[in-house]
């Protein structure tokens, strides 16, 4: 779905040190918040600038557990203690031993099923389309060019990030739309 609401401005750097300046000056001096940057290979200190704050799937992982492994353990205790009670052999009813292996299997399961879950949401996938493939000269971002996007969410934020952009002497600046 294409339209035209802005989605960002595009720079393009033809070396790795040119884009860790313009993302050091997004960051820091002009406080652009939504910044994304694109290389062809790793560039070492870019995780570090970009600041990414999220904590990933691990708290997922372990409510996900949590629930799956505490869940499991109650249903069988209600199914074997207060629906059905069987007295086999004078054995207690509520033997928690043997609800245990059961109850740590689906503990695993959720929190690998949450996992996965967190880590498809947290990085936005499915995703078919993105705005940026409609940029011919993004296609050099897997080959040899370097990019930068700074996010926007109207035209004045377009204007203030294209002027921005420009003071770094990029190989190029193109606008997004969505």
């Amino acid at each position: 779905m294409s339209g035209n609401r802005p989605y960002g401005v595009l720079a393009e750097f033809a070396a790795a040190k040119a884009l860790m300046d313009a993302v050091i000056g997004a960051r820091r001096e002009a406080a652009f918040k939504a910044v994304e940057a694109y290389s062809p290979f790793p560039v070492e200190g870019l995780d570090e600038l970009l600041e990414r704050g999220r904590a990933g799937p691990a708290p997922w992982m372990l409510l996900g557990g949590l629930v799956a492994g505490l869940g499991t353990f109650a249903l069988e205790y209600y199914s074997a203690v207060i629906d059905y009670p069987l007295d086999v052999g004078g054995r207690p009813a509520a033997s928690w031993i043997m609800f245990v292996p059961p109850a740590a299997e689906m503990c695993l399961l959720g929190a690998a099923v949450c996992g996965v879950a967190a880590m498809l949401i947290g990085s936005g996938l499915p995703r078919l389309h993105h705005p940026l493939f409609g940029i011919a000269a993004f296609e050099r971002a897997s080959s040899d060019r370097f990019f930068l996007l700074l996010r926007a969410d109207d035209v004045a934020d377009m204007i203030r990030a294209r002027r921005f952009l420009e003071t770094l002497s990029p190989v190029s600046v193109s606008e997004v739309l969505q």
